[in-house]
């Protein structure tokens, strides 16, 4: 899989993409991740500004088209991407199932906002998915490509040593994981379940299940609401 970030920050997204499971998968070439500096794009070769004041009456500065849509036909000259993404507070939100679904693409961009926002013409003509990590706003769309990226990465075959334990995850059956424990079975009195001690595969399993329904019901009974739909 191949993902390539365009930013005017790059230097922010360099801890998240080179440490723990992603520079793993990155040094093992399971990942190519590119991050690319949008001033690289810019008409003004003195300043490299990619932004400018917005029509009418909004505060704040506006991404502007030109330079993004350079960037993102330059890349398009070189391979096919099956989405080009925008973070964006008023995309979709972000979840486990879109993580599934974007794992299985090939090539993937993603656009981080930055300022007021970028120029509505390059939603409209050159963005096909755009994509919230929760209803706030950041300084850039920095951190929500990180998170995304995150996300993606350890779901590639190979990126995690035990390749089930990343479908075993809350939220990729609607439902909040079991309480986990390890060693030691007790300490200052606080025990494990017995349950878990027992040996037994189906009893353990089943609470597993029991206990994730339970946790699902009381703190996010909206998963199990979207169950039914």
């Amino acid at each position: 899989m191949r993902i390539d970030i365009i930013t005017v920050l790059p230097e922010m997204l360099d801890g998240p993409l080179n440490c723990s499971i992603i520079q793993r998968a990155r040094n093992k070439g399971i990942v190519d991740i590119h991050v690319h500096n949008l001033r690289d794009w810019s008409t003004d070769l003195k300043h490299r500004h990619v932004d400018d004041a917005p029509f009418g009456f909004s505060a704040g500065m506006v991404m502007q088209i030109e330079p993004i849509d350079r960037c993102i036909t330059d890349l398009k000259s070189q391979r096919n991407y099956d989405e080009v993404i925008y973070t964006s507070p008023d995309g979709e939100m972000f979840n486990q199932g879109m993580a599934n679904s974007l794992s299985l693409y090939e090539n993937i961009i993603i656009l981080c906002g930055h300022y007021k926002g970028i120029d509505q013409r390059v939603r409209d003509h050159l963005i096909t998915k755009e994509i919230s990590i929760g209803d706030y706003v950041l300084t850039g769309g920095e951190l929500a490509a990180a998170v995304i990226a995150d996300s993606v990465v350890r779901l590639l075959p190979g990126a995690i040593h035990d390749e089930q334990s990343a479908f075993s995850d809350c939220f990729q059956d609607n439902l909040l994981a079991a309480p986990i424990y390890t060693r030691p079975a007790d300490y200052k009195g606080w025990k494990v379940p017995e349950i878990l001690l027992s040996g037994n595969q189906r009893l353990v399993e089943e609470w597993e299940m029991e206990q994730a329904m339970e946790r699902t019901r009381r703190l996010r009974p909206d998963l199990l609401d979207s169950n039914t739909k």
